[in-house]
């Protein structure tokens, strides 16, 4: 099968071997279906056209609860077959978001391993700082059965160098709410409504859930960042920027073909505003112009450093860190659509699940031509953790599925497999 990152310029290209991950599940028995469609380059390319579920490759996915519904991304496919049944689970991949926002819109758990703990060898790369791959499952149980399996340190990937011992992930699927702290940062969901108030709704069923975690034995404490929401955001561009700019020609150097001959990011780009069934320049490319004429520098460069250790700091004590620290909490959660940024730009994990499904009378809006939210589009709540606490997270994630049960909550989709799988 070909690993294409959704474009056409990759197609019929080949790697020396398995990616790591994809071996360890061939070791644990799984039998793999095939690939999905996912949000092009992992969406890390139009900056002014939202790529959510197309590539060239594949075209539009969509999600199936709400006509022309935005699946997100950038693994849309992986979200919305585990969520059909096409599939038993599925992976995904993550930089930031890119795993618990298509799961979340989907309705299914999905789970951001720690940076490191699982490999991300002969995966199309865009961050070696903070890109993870992990599953995307319609239960937590489900989840970390998949997890438990694709875990390990390999030598092609130096990250996973840092593994601790490895848990018991299925054990873990515990209820453990009781007696753990849990944290919220309201400034920064205030924040983030400020700038998308068509998610209100979401964070009242929010404080719904956190009403049932309290219940559940759980003391909520208020934990706001320290950080800015902007200026995290502007240090993880830097990062990501560079990274990508060195990452995508290290991985593009390891192709045992390459029908286009495509070795650096200018290729890519060259090549992609040329193809036609690129449609550039409707879909562009402005996130790789800014990375070549804009930023100018990889992660080899003398810059690259203190820009790192500005958006550790920015992210670690200003951040997820910071408040786990100073209110010595088991776990802080927030609305899923808020959340992937805190966990994301200093590689801790962090885990979807199903919170709830906006109303009947829910307002559409739109980002661009499909829709973000809706009546029935489901959304999730994501606890997040220190580096390598998925055990404990997934305790608390158990936890809240068990009482909620929202997967089993009669919902129409708009789209549902006409064979059986």
């Amino acid at each position: 099968m070909d690993t294409t990152a959704g474009s056409q310029l990759l197609i019929g290209a080949t790697v020396p071997r398995d990616a790591f991950v994809a071996q360890k599940l061939r070791e644990a028995g799984a039998v793999i279906l095939g690939k999905t469609n996912m949000s092009q380059w992992a969406n890390y390319r139009a900056r002014d056209y939202s790529i959510n579920g197309w590539s060239s490759h594949g075209g539009q996915t969509l999600a199936p609860y709400h006509t022309k519904q935005n699946p997100s991304g950038s693994s849309s496919g992986s979200a919305v077959a585990a969520d059909l049944g096409l599939a038993w689970a599925a992976l995904g991949s993550e930089t930031d978001g890119s795993i618990v926002c298509p799961a979340q819109r989907s309705g299914i758990v999905g789970f951001k391993p720690t940076v490191g703990l699982t490999s991300r060898a002969l995966v199309i790369p865009i961050s070696e700082h903070q890109d993870t791959v992990g599953p995307m499952a319609r239960t937590v149980k489900d989840a970390a059965y998949l997890l438990q399996a694709i875990v390990g340190d390999d030598p092609h990937d130096k990250y996973t160098a840092a593994i601790p011992r490895i848990p018991d992930y299925v054990a873990a699927c515990k209820d453990t709410l009781a007696g753990a702290r849990i944290g919220v940062p309201w400034k920064a969901i205030d924040q983030s409504l400020e700038k998308d108030a068509h998610l209100a709704s979401e964070v009242q069923v929010f404080r719904e859930t956190l009403a049932i975690l309290e219940a559940a034995g759980a003391t909520i404490v208020e934990a706001n960042f320290d950080s800015a929401i902007k200026d995290i955001r502007d240090a993880e561009k830097v990062i990501m920027r560079a990274d990508f700019y060195a990452n995508v020609a290290s991985y593009l150097a390891q192709l045992t073909s390459n029908p286009n001959n495509i070795h650096t990011l200018a290729d890519i780009r060259e090549q992609t505003q040329k193809h036609p069934l690129e449609t550039y320049p409707q879909r562009d490319t402005g996130i790789w112009d800014d990375i070549i004429f804009e930023q100018g520098w990889d992660n080899t460069d003398p810059r690259f450093q203190p820009a790192y250790e500005r958006l550790q700091e920015l992210g670690g004590p200003g951040g997820l860190p910071g408040v786990l620290d100073k209110h010595n909490l088991t776990a802080v959660v927030m609305p899923t659509s808020m959340a992937s940024m805190w966990a994301a730009v200093i590689g801790a994990p962090a885990i979807t699940v199903p919170m709830g499904h906006h109303s009947e009378t829910e307002p559409v809006h739109e980002d661009g031509d499909l829709v973000e939210t809706g009546p029935g589009i489901p959304f999730g709540v994501t606890f997040m953790g220190d580096k390598w606490s998925e055990k404990t997270l997934i305790g608390l994630a158990y936890g809240y599925e068990q009482r909620t049960k929202v997967r089993s909550q009669p919902v129409k989709r708009v789209a549902v497999p006409t064979a059986d799988i």
